[in-house]
Formats: structure tokens, sequence, C-alpha cells
């Protein structure tokens, strides 16, 4: 007997086929003469229905055994189901449990659990429906993300976890040392003697690979990153995470036009090719979780998206008839609730704000003519507000001196960055995508600690 992932089942199976199946099971109903099991493997939304007779070897034993959470191994012959929901089922034939569960302890029982309540118990979440499908969803995008970067050329770099740069300058570092925290070695005027640390100074995990990958693109043209990154921010908030997963790629010879094109693309790709591998769990989350769901990703898969300035977008929220929470004016920075008025009020789509005032941004964003603004550009979704922020960087050296001085930090701490403007200087231009804010966004899960696996946030690092 050939062994059968569920889902390929479920889509192709036939009567009198003879196979295997191993799952947990979700249910269990028991009759006079026979009983029904619904059995899961994590392939599909839908479980397998399997009929257990009366002339099974060992019934009443076995059945003792298979109760909701049971590792089970089913040997048997597909026949058609009579019952409603079903094509077909699996008549068993011999069954084998590996594993039995306690119903009297066994806490994910058949009925609804708040999500609150299941990241309690992340070690055993993903077996339910809605973290099944969150994470079948979490793995087609990423899929859809390789796919994308690699059809275009792209070369996958994986950039360092541990660096002496903080990329957004932000401060918001987790520190990686060797040394004794109870016996910190000193210098002469008491400061932390950083020599005898492992790297010899002060290190930390990455909260970017962008400065990194720009290195490799000045070698091989198109490249990008997809990898976990950090941020020490101390934010009990549904959109923040300790540790997260950040897609950068970074384009040489290229310029901020270049940069929108590719970035639109790429949404546009990753949430088609979701919709077409996974489209039982995206009706799921839009009939369970958010009943915009499939009419978001269509929003995004159809239409070309708005592109406007920074300065455009200020004067159309000033001219807004919105009573906003945080003040509109030139210069300060657009929060949530004014990039969702752009996209959800104004244009009904996404939009691409263009050219922001060079005080709110990063150093590396290249400096436009009238030296007040910059080539950035940050993609604003429905629902959410920015998904994805980029910008052309700079490539003239002067300039990006300049800019490092006056945001306070120290040329020779970044003199590898810099070379990269003295040899072999290019236009060029990236940008980065947080990757569970793109699961959520796409699945309509209301906290970002719901579509990872293992959430980091602060006091929280358990499993």
């Amino acid at each position: 007997m050939v062994n059968r992932r569920i889902a390929e089942i479920l889509r192709n199976g036939q009567p009198d086929e003879s196979l295997i199946v191993q799952g947990w099971v979700r249910t269990k109903r028991e009759l006079k003469e026979f009983a029904f099991i619904e059995v899961n493997d994590g392939s599909s939304l839908a479980g397998l229905q399997v009929v257990l007779n009366q002339d099974l070897p060992d019934y009443d034993k076995i059945l003792k055994k298979i109760n909701t959470g049971a590792a089970v191994e089913v040997a048997g012959i597909l026949v058609p189901s009579v019952g409603k929901g079903q094509r077909i089922e699996l008549k068993a034939k011999e069954v084998k449990v590996h594993g039995e569960a306690d119903p009297e302890t066994y806490p994910l029982q058949k009925k609804r659990h708040s999500f609150e309540f299941l990241r309690t118990i992340g070690h055993l979440r993903s077996r339910t429906n809605s973290f099944g499908a969150v994470f079948r969803v979490r793995n087609a995008c990423a899929y859809a993300i390789h796919q994308f970067f690699q059809e275009k050329g792209f070369l996958w770099v994986h950039t360092p976890i541990i660096t002496a740069s903080d990329c957004e300058g932000a401060g918001e570092l987790f520190r990686v040392t060797s040394l004794d925290l109870t016996n910190v070695p000193r210098t002469e005027n008491k400061s932390v003697d950083y020599s005898k640390d492992f790297f010899a100074r002060p290190t930390y995990l990455t909260v970017s690979g962008q400065l990194e990958a720009e290195v490799m693109a000045m070698a091989f043209s198109n490249v990008y990153t997809f990898g976990p990154t950090f941020r020490a921010e101390n934010s009990n908030t549904s959109r923040h995470l300790a540790e997260f997963w950040m897609v950068e790629p970074e384009m040489a010879f290229c310029d901020i036009e270049g940069d929108m094109d590719l970035a639109e693309a790429f949404l546009k790709h990753v949430f088609k090719h979701v919709m077409e591998t996974c489209p039982e769990d995206m009706e799921f989350f839009n009939q369970r979780i958010d009943n915009t769901v499939l009419a978001t990703a269509e929003n995004i898969i159809n239409n070309e998206f708005e592109r406007i300035t920074y300065t455009q977008a200020i004067a159309a929220l000033e001219k807004a008839d919105v009573q906003f929470e945080y003040p509109v004016s030139w210069g300060l920075d657009l929060q949530s609730e004014h990039e969702r008025y752009l996209c959800e009020q104004l244009f009904h789509k996404p939009v691409i704000v263009t050219h922001y005032p060079a005080q709110i941004k990063a150093f590396y964003m290249r400096l436009d003519e009238d030296e007040k603004t910059v080539a950035a550009m940050d993609i604003l979704a429905p629902k959410i507000g920015e998904i994805i922020g980029g910008s052309q960087r700079e490539e003239r050296l002067d300039v990006l001196e300049r800019r490092i001085q006056a945001q306070g930090m120290k040329l020779e701490d970044l003199w590898w960055y810099l070379d990269l403007r003295r040899y072999g200087t290019v236009p060029h231009a990236g940008f980065g995508l947080g990757f569970e804010r793109l699961v959520q966004f796409m699945t309509g899960m209301g906290n970002i600690r719901d579509v990872i696996p293992f959430p980091r946030t602060p006091e929280s690092a358990e499993f």
C-alpha cells in the first residue's frame, strides 16, 4: 500500500484505491455497528473521514485508544461516501495507534478556543484549523517569494545575524556578548572593556540585512535576503515582534522607479500564488476571520497601485473631511490612520508614496535635488497601512558622508559601506518587507503573534 497525504487524497483519490494515511484524530463518533474518525495530517484544512467497522482486528481495544489528538496510521481502501460534505472516505482494514491523547487533559477538544488561550499552548496550537491554515499560507508566501526572485535571476544571499552596525539608527538592538555579566571587565575610565569580548567590539543581533545586501549587489547586480531580524522594542502590541523575518532585495543600476515597479510586481505575484495554491485556506479566513480577505487579495492582484508624492499625500490629508488623532503637516511622518485613509477612502487601492522629507528618513536614502526630500517609497495597503518600505540608495560619496554625520553617526564605523561609493559606485535601490506583516495582512489575522510559529515578544520566549 502507498502512503498518501490527505490533501492529495481529497483532490485525486478514487474508489477502490488501497492506501495508508497517517495523522492526528480530530473527532471520533461511535455508532452501534461502526465508528467514524476524522484524521488530519496538516496538509489541508479538511480531514479524511475514516470508517472503522466492528470486523476490524481488536476493534474495541483500538477504539478505546483513539481520542481527539491521538496519532494514528490507517491502512484501508477508499470508498464513495454516503454522508454529506465529502466525496470519498477510507474504510479501515488496519489501524495502528502511535500515540494516545488523554481526553481528560488534552487541551484541544472539539470546541472554539480563543487565540489568547492558544498562545499559551504554542506547542499544540498548530493542530487547529486556524493555525493550520495560517502556516500553510505562510509556507505558500515563502515559496512565492523565492520563486519570484529566482525567476528574475536574483541571487539569494545570507546576511549576518550578528552585526556591529545599526542599519536603521534606531538603537533598538539586542546585544550579543560572551562576557560574564556578573563580572564585566572594565577599562581605566570604568566603561565596558569590549576588547575582552568575543568579537572585541560591541555587537548586536541584526535589525536588517540591507547594508550587507548592498555589498553583494555591487558584485551580483540583483540580490535578495530572506531571514530573521530582531528589534529590542518594548512594545506589547498586536503589530510588533522582537524576532521576525524580512525580505530585502537590492538592485544595482536601478532607480526609485525601478524599485517601485519591482515591489508592485512582487506583491501581486505573492498574492496570486497564494490564491491559486491555498484557496480553501483563504476561503476559511474570509468566512471565519475577516470577510474582506478575498476582496483585499483581488484588489492587490487586479489594480495598478496609485503613485503620489509625500507632498501630494499631505495636501490630500489636509483637505480630508476627517478628524485625525495625529496632526498632519509637512515634515511629520505619516501615521497608520493617515496611510489607511489614503488607501481605503481616497484611492480604494494600494498607494505608493514617494519622496519623503529627508529628516524623517534613514541616512542611506538618496537625497533629492531640492535637498529637502529623499528618493524613498512606501507601499501602503488597505487595512494595514505600510507593507513595504524602500528607496533609491545614496551612491554619491560626499553626500552620503554628510548624511551620516548629520545623523550623529561616525564615518569610521561605516568605512566599508563608504568604500562601495569609492570603488565602482552605481545608482542602486531596494526595499524591505516584514514577512509576518505580509502574512497577517493576507490572512486577516488580528495579531501578528498568530502568524509566526513561535512568537518572541517582551517577557515571552516560551516554546
